[in-house]
């Protein structure tokens, strides 16, 4: 049996070595960020994707391998566990084998088979199956015997059948065959449960899952979003699911034939040959068939829940990493109608130094009035952005601004839309009432969508990950796997960023390597109380910040205007004597090598290499003095939405528009044109080639030009290409050019990715063009059969 490291490092394709120095590190207590940051020697340059996969494979070989310790008990402890079973237990590699080879030493409650052999039945079984040459009903009058419930040779050859059926079902080997048989060839079959659209107060719920009434295409190439839409709609109540192979009325099922075979069971025309062939029937119908459809289901479901969470964990990681505005003074708004607009403005750093609320638009129209406030506030405050949130009225919101800024030409602000998904979830939260006691829940909201603007990063670790809206079908999937996924991801996203201490909140503080929720907290208390830390070292004198905290987080804090320069950089500290004496080497100081790009490209890393440090750490330290404390994150850009479409009424076909990617799927994207609700740019529309995955084009926050290729008013579905040459089919819009705007839903789609059945939170159809129909109908799998029953049959008994 492979070692664990051997294993791992041959799915990662890396070395044993590699392997075996990043799990000793792990179980030190080593995070992933902090090795693959800065333990590149020890784990020969493992990178945090490559860490991240190599700890979930560890820990589901250590599930394993616990597993298979206590089957080998259970298995030990019963007197069966031969030399033979034990090593089959041991070569098995996932944990459906081990459990396949298990089954038959469950502790099971009372079943027919084993009743039947507490009636002295099994030797009845026994000897049909090793001599069908007998007459089943004579031999099994020798079984009848009513004190056991024998009544006659009927229910003694049903129980010997029972017999039989339960020993051939448990199979390990047989188990397996048929299960990757079925994986590779069935299909997954989708049914209305009959009536249940036509039931009172069910029918615009029904309306959801139309596409599934009857529907029918391979399981092992069933999508993620089709599977869990299936799932949700059967969970519903609407429709039933079936796993089967589509056979021919009146043929068997190549299923029994693979039974038939592993067990040596013939029809021979001998007495017993039929009723064993019976046998076999009833343990692919009765037994095996429920189990592995129960299983095959299972795995899908599974399948479909990983594929999910990864699209939520890349959506994040995109929207985290969005560009900042940077530390600008900035007013917040949260617009609304009747409720009016709220108002907050931070400084530079998110600190809150005013906030009310206004009226600029209707019902009550108090412009003049709004504009004196908010040009007061500009004045006053030095703000340099606007940001305003993209729910209910943000349009009408953006109109009044744009025309304060252009009557006040002296105001240098510049107004940005920004997604506030999320920010409502934070005002109500507890860290935002820590955070703002005394302050009204829409203002906090303001306050958010301000900071938001100036550091996504920031501001959205307040908030439950899951609150944002970037997903599909979030809500179906294994909440712990999803929990989980999208803290690494946070995780992942914050240190390689970097944390300035002195203005970072607890929320962010206790995303970085090594820093629980009470050390943040002490880090902001011992700040709030001693005032801004003027070194790394200094973070020793928190509370609970220990040494061992300080190697894992020290390198990913930082201390602008720090008495040593290196403390603002992502150079760790136990590497501060490695600098020292590049600057000696080259007869300068750490102060006058920081930023040096004509020195720093000059040197050779090798040329400082010594017994601690090698040269991965010796490149990173001088690439990182090149351009200390350097953000990875993307140059900061804004989308512009077209002057006068405000809301879904006020676009029509061939119209060509600036949008954000507010989200992406599966099966495409969804882009926000400033009308409240996003519109889909499907999959097939998104390039002219052909795309497998949409993320290989677009990501969140991106900024895209996008041709409107249907409207549907009533269903608040658009339909958009990234395609400029695509043609229009006006007959599918119901809006025409110039029509007037009307009430609208306010909050964006992204909030809402579990609406629709296929995945799509509330944009559009599918685009009605020529060049999307023929891309989209090679993409999609055909809900047919996969050749004749003769071929089934063949590849049935070509399964070894």
């Amino acid at each position: 049996m492979q070692s664990i490291a051997s294993r791992i490092a041959s799915e990662l394709q890396v070395g044993e070595n590699q392997v075996t120095a990043a799990i000793q590190l792990l179980d030190e207590g080593a995070t992933v960020p902090f090795i693959s940051r800065y333990r590149k020697e020890v784990t020969g340059g493992l990178d945090d994707t490559q860490m991240r996969s190599l700890e979930e494979r560890l820990n589901y070989i250590r599930e394993l391998e616990d597993r298979r310790k206590s089957i080998l008990a259970s298995i030990e402890e019963q007197g069966k566990l031969t030399p033979e079973l034990k090593q089959a237990i041991n070569l098995a590699e996932t944990k459906t084998r081990l459990e396949d080879l298990y089954l038959p030493f469950k502790v099971k409650r009372r079943t027919k088979g084993q009743i039947a052999i507490e009636a002295g039945l099994e030797p009845l079984a026994d000897s049909l199956y090793s001599d069908p040459s007998q007459n089943p009903e004579q031999t099994a009058a020798a079984f009848v015997n009513p004190e056991l419930g024998i009544a006659d040779t009927k229910a003694a050859l049903d129980g010997a059948k029972f017999i039989l059926m339960e020993r051939f079902s448990e199979d390990a080997e047989l188990l397996g065959r048929l299960r990757q048989f079925m994986s590779d060839e069935a299909n997954i079959t989708a049914a209305l449960v009959s009536g249940k659209d036509k039931e009172p107060g069910k029918e615009q719920a029904a309306a959801k899952f139309k596409d599934y009434f009857e529907h029918s295409e391979p399981l092992n190439s069933t999508p993620s979003h089709r599977a869990l839409a299936m799932f949700r709609a059967r969970r519903e109540g609407f429709i039933s699911i079936r796993v089967d192979l589509i056979t021919e009325e009146g043929l068997g099922h190549p299923c029994e034939s693979m039974i038939a075979r592993q067990v040596k069971i013939e029809n021979l025309g001998r007495p017993a040959d039929e009723w064993l062939a019976e046998v076999v029937r009833w343990t692919w119908r009765i037994k095996l068939h429920t189990h592995l459809e129960t299983d095959l289901l299972g795995s899908l479901r599974e399948r479909a829940d990983l594929d999910a969470i990864n699209v939520f964990s890349i959506n994040l990681k995109d929207l985290i990493l969005a560009a900042p505005a940077g530390q600008k003074a900035t007013i917040g708004l949260d617009p609304g109608l009747r409720t009016g607009v709220k108002v907050a403005v931070v400084d530079s750093t998110g600190k809150l130094l005013d906030h009310t609320a206004i009226f600029p638009t209707a019902p009550q129209r108090k412009t003049h009035e709004a504009e004196a406030i908010l040009t007061h506030f500009c004045e006053k405050y030095q703000v340099q952005l606007i940001a305003i949130g993209n729910g209910t009225g943000s349009r009408e919101t953006e109109s009044f601004v744009l025309d304060m800024l252009k009557n006040n030409k002296a105001l240098k602000a510049q107004a940005v839309m920004v997604n506030e998904a999320g920010a409502s979830i934070y005002s109500a939260s507890e860290f935002a009432a820590k955070e703002f006691p005394d302050l009204d829940v829409t203002i906090r909201g303001a306050v958010s969508i301000a900071r938001r603007l100036q550091d996504p990063l920031a501001e959205l670790v307040k908030i439950d990950p899951k609150s944002i809206g970037v997903g599909q079908y979030q809500h179906d999937v294994s909440q712990v796997k999803l929990a989980r996924s999208l803290d690494t991801v946070i995780e992942d996203c914050v240190n390689a960023v970097g944390v300035e201490v002195n203005t970072a909140s607890s929320a962010l503080l206790r995303r970085v390597s090594g820093l629980s929720q009470t050390i943040a907290d002490n880090i902001v208390d011992y700040r709030d109380q001693q005032g801004a830390f003027k070194s790394r070292e200094q973070l020793k004198l928190v509370s609970r910040f220990g040494e061992r905290t300080f190697e894992q987080a020290a390198g990913f804090l930082r201390i602008a205007n720090a008495d040593n320069p290196l403390d603002a950089s992502a150079v760790h500290p136990e590497t501060y004597s490695v600098v020292e004496r590049i600057a000696e080497a080259n007869k300068t100081t750490q102060q006058a090598l920081v930023g040096n790009s004509q020195l720093l490209r000059k040197l050779d890393p090798a040329n400082y290499v010594d017994t601690q440090f090698g040269l991965p750490t010796i490149t990173d330290i001088l690439s990182e003095l090149d351009k200390p404390g350097r953000d990875p994150r993307p140059e900061f850009k804004t989308a512009t939405f077209k002057e006068g479409i405000e809301t879904i009424k006020d676009l029509a076909p061939a119209m060509l528009l600036e949008g954000v990617v507010t989200n992406v799927t599966n099966f495409g994207a969804f882009v926000d044109v400033g009308v409240h609700q996003d519109g889909l740019v499907h999959i097939s529309a998104i390039a002219n080639r052909f795309v497998k995955d949409p993320h290989e084009v677009v990501k969140t926050g991106d900024i895209v030009k996008v041709k409107v290729m249907e409207v549907d008013v009533a269903r608040k579905r658009i339909a958009l290409s990234m395609r400029m040459d695509d043609e229009v089919t006006p007959a599918h819009s119901d809006t025409k050019p110039g029509t007037t705007s009307g009430k609208t839903s306010g909050k964006t789609p992204g909030n809402k990715s579990d609406k629709k059945p296929d995945g799509r939170s509330r944009g559009g159809p599918k685009p009605h063009h020529k060049n999307a129909k023929s891309q989209h109908r090679s993409q999609a799998p055909k809900p047919q059969a996969k050749g004749s029953m003769a071929a089934l049959f063949e590849k049935a008994l070509k399964k070894p």
